[in-house]
């Protein structure tokens, strides 16, 4: 069967090793060996059964925003494994005139992490962007949870759900890196996906399972956190949990399906 991870970071060469210590700086992870080029992504991933991938980056100034959607625009172009998403911030001038330019080069939803943006997930500025995603039936991946900030905290994302109830969401990271049992509080009962990346190694095989039981098989996506973790290791450690088959076809292939809007063969 397919396999997606729908959670995969990716960087143009010259500067995709800067741009991964940057990341294990912000979260105090050592990144010496990463890379988060799409030849490093393609090494991760050679021999195992991931067969597709959600590829995107994050814009943490407004400036970037083009540039990157371009470069994961190209980047699906050049390989079908690849669904892109592209990158928006807060201050762009013109979202409206973006997103439509990112669909035109094939892009199919948005990729936000308000704790690199330095936002609230539920500023006005963000709002009108979710209005636009909801109204183009694009899909939205949001960073949630950090017990260092307030940015994307969960009752942010309760808010956004009830304001814009059509809008598709994936909850990343159970939907509260760092904060998974205030997610939880929040948003067992919202209408959102959650992917369980970068989470399995910080919460235990048992609290992982618990989780995906809790929210339900049907809203739970495989993902990485590519360049972060290796996907192929992450898909062994939660193909080992005990799911059944059934499980972790919907939670590696169907979902995702369900999640972007179509078929993944």
């Amino acid at each position: 069967m397919p396999v997606v991870d729908v959670h995969v970071h990716i960087y143009p060469d010259k500067i995709s090793e800067r741009a991964t210590q940057s990341i294990g700086r912000f979260y105090n992870i050592p990144m010496d060996a990463q890379d988060g080029s799409v030849a490093q992504l393609d090494a991760s991933i050679a021999g195992s059964p991931i067969t597709h991938c959600l590829v995107y980056s994050v814009a943490v100034r407004p400036g970037t925003v083009e540039s990157i959607n371009d470069f994961i625009a190209a980047q699906v172009a050049d390989d079908d494994r690849f669904l892109g998403f592209m990158a928006m911030h807060q201050d762009y001038e013109d979202p409206a005139a973006e997103i439509e330019r990112a669909m035109g080069m094939g892009l199919c939803g948005i990729k936000l992490h308000p704790d690199t943006q330095a936002v609230n997930m539920d500023d006005p500025r963000l709002m009108r962007v979710y209005e636009i995603a909801e109204a183009r039936g694009l899909p939205l991946t949001i960073h949630c949870g950090d017990y260092r900030y307030d940015y994307s905290h969960p009752r942010r994302l309760k808010r956004i759900l009830h304001e814009f109830p059509n809008l598709v969401v994936d909850a990343a990271h159970f939907g509260g890196w760092s904060i998974q049992d205030y997610a939880l509080e929040f948003l067992e009962d919202e209408s959102c996906f959650l992917d369980m990346s970068s989470s399995m190694r910080f919460l235990g095989p048992r609290r992982t399972r618990e989780l995906v039981y809790l929210y339900g098989t049907d809203r739970i996506l495989f993902g990485s956190d590519f360049p972060m973790w290796e996907p192929a290791a992450e898909l062994e450690a939660f193909a080992s949990l005990g799911f059944s088959a059934s499980e972790l076809e919907a939670m590696c292939w169907h979902n995702a399906e369900r999640f972007v809007g179509r078929d993944i063969r």
